[in-house]
């Protein structure tokens, strides 16, 4: 202990009638709390590279080589859907973990009834595009949904090893009309109008040039076919208003820079890049805050409720008890993203679009 401190906890511990080694204990503990504390408002995976092999792609990789993620998340790594039943199974031990898988399920359900495929295509569609297909649980799921009716669906990722689970599991699940590419979206090898429904479940978050992204998903879909996109996005500014401030403009830099995201936009921009395809009518947005902002909370729950699989994977994975760290670092990425949605500086944009025949 240096002379300095070693006054200053006498003295304060003369001053509270209190040993100086608490004094001490104490100004060091908040000493580790500050650092903690600084560490945790440092973003660690800003997007920085686009396509196959960029951060991305590597983020899940690796994430998908890990297994935590599959493990509490399920098969869909997306937000779920809830009603008030659903809510009130959100602190239960004895419920919590399946009703937070089954939610996702119920969110495939709505976005699908949602989307006006079966209304646009004059039945169930033929064939489906799911991009950014994760480790293929959506695909797998309207797949086997949609089998009797010989649909094809195909799902493409940035990430090989989340293909190759897919695939994967999809061979378990004895379903052959579903099939898996490690494949860019900005820059897709199918030919024109492929597909009746092109499905884009939280990816576009990811997506460095959301023009692109919209540009190619319209490219691929058949006319009279539809699109239908799930995708986090950031309000509208108010009109009159030039910019965020400066705090929101911090939230958002932390959200984009913890996740590998390069920005968000808002519905309504999303509305506008779907007219400027001058491809795409029927072109409507609804915000699902309400409906999804349960599923931020409920996966922290999760984990409280059933620790083991991250505690046993800091002794054994490779990444050893860094795991811990990584953990507690997504948590706290959990609960910002509540707050930005909870406040209404984030919302769940859904979007969808029939295109011209």
């Amino acid at each position: 202990m240096g002379a300095k401190t070693e006054l200053l906890a006498t003295a304060a511990a003369g001053a509270l009638k209190i040993e100086p080694t608490v004094v001490v204990a104490g100004i060091m503990l908040a000493a580790v709390a500050a650092a903690a504390t600084w560490l945790l408002n440092r973003p660690s995976r800003t997007f920085t590279e686009a396509g196959i092999g960029g951060t991305v792609g590597n983020e899940y990789d690796a994430w998908t080589e890990e297994g935590i993620l599959e493990y509490y998340w399920g098969e869909h790594i997306h937000l779920g859907y809830y009603n008030e039943t659903d809510l009130k199974a959100i602190t239960n031990p004895m419920k919590s973990g399946k009703v937070f898988k089954d939610t996702k399920y119920k969110f495939i359900e709505e976005m699908y009834k949602w989307s006006d495929a079966e209304r646009n295509s004059g039945g169930a569609p033929k064939s489906i595009l799911d991009v950014g297909c994760g480790i293929g649980g959506t695909s797998r799921y309207l797949g086997n949904k949609l089998k009797d009716q010989g649909t094809q669906v195909t799902g493409i990722s940035l990430s090989p090893k989340q293909v190759e689970r897919a695939t994967q599991l999809a061979k378990e699940r004895e379903l052959d009309n579903v099939n898996f590419k490690v494949m860019d979206a900005l820059k897709m090898d199918f030919p024109d109008n492929s597909f009746d429904l092109v499905w884009g479940c939280e990816s576009g978050e990811h997506m460095p040039d959301k023009a692109k992204y919209v540009e190619e998903m319209t490219r691929v879909l058949k006319p009279g076919g539809t699109l239908v996109i799930a995708t986090w996005c950031q309000r509208e500014l108010e009109k009159g208003q030039d910019e965020f401030t400066a705090d929101e403009k911090k939230k958002l830099q932390f959200l984009y820079d913890e996740w590998a995201h390069p920005y968000f936009i808002s519905i309504e921009e999303y509305e506008r890049l779907c007219g400027k395809t001058g491809q795409l009518t029927a072109i409507s947005g609804a915000n699902w805050v309400k409906e999804t902002i349960a599923a931020w909370r409920h996966s922290i729950w999760v984990g409280v409720w059933d620790p083991w699989m991250v505690i046993w994977k800091g002794f054994t994975s490779r990444m050893g008890p860094r795991v811990w760290w990584k953990t507690i670092r997504e948590i706290v990425t959990l609960e910002r993203m509540h707050r930005a949605f909870d406040c209404g500086l984030m919302t769940y944009g859904m979007i969808k679009a029939k295109k011209l025949a």
